[in-house]
């Protein structure tokens, strides 16, 4: 598909598409993390617990026996896709996929204990082994997103616009 095709498919970025990207992330209990192995050629793909702090952040709690958690720490760099499907057709419900920058929040400082608190409220089952060692927190900074809306709302999202329709939800 040329490059002109393809920008008149993908829309501009509007109020309907930041309002919907909100939505999504404060809904999103879990999603699907792609990430690569050391030196590997294919992603490992897992589905994760997500939780969002007061700033919005996706958080999630992992245990060092998951592949995936070895993954973000020797590369970052992976991808998430969320959206909850309901009734009919899976794909005419909206969903985004996201590049995100994991990084793994340290043990006992402040900012550990704040995500800590916020991640349970939003999954008190979790209290069960989150404070295990072999588990951490890791936020997923978003940098850029591809946002299906449904049925002939494509957008792509930048990092800018990404932080725009978080904060501004948070108001």
């Amino acid at each position: 598909m040329s490059e002109t095709a393809q920008t008149k498919i993908i829309r501009d970025t509007d109020m309907e598409a930041l309002n919907l990207v909100a939505k999504i992330i404060m809904a999103a209990k879990h999603g699907a993390l792609a990430a690569f192995e050391k030196n590997g050629r294919f992603p490992h793909i897992s589905r994760i617990q997500l939780s969002t702090n007061e700033e919005g952040q996706l958080i999630t709690l992992v245990s060092d026996l998951a592949p995936h958690t070895a993954c973000m720490r020797d590369n970052p760099h992976c991808a998430l896709l969320i959206g909850e499907t309901g009734k009919g057709d899976p794909l005419a419900h909206p969903r985004m996929s996201l590049d995100v920058i994991a990084s793994q929040v340290t043990h006992g400082s402040a900012e550990y204990n704040t995500i800590r608190e916020s991640h349970l409220a939003q999954h008190p089952k979790a209290k069960l082994y989150a404070d295990f060692a072999d588990f951490s927190f890791f936020k997923l900074a978003p940098q850029k997103a591809s946002l299906n809306g449904g049925f002939g709302k494509a957008y792509n999202l930048t990092e800018a616009e990404l932080i725009a329709a978080i904060t501004s939800d948070q108001d």
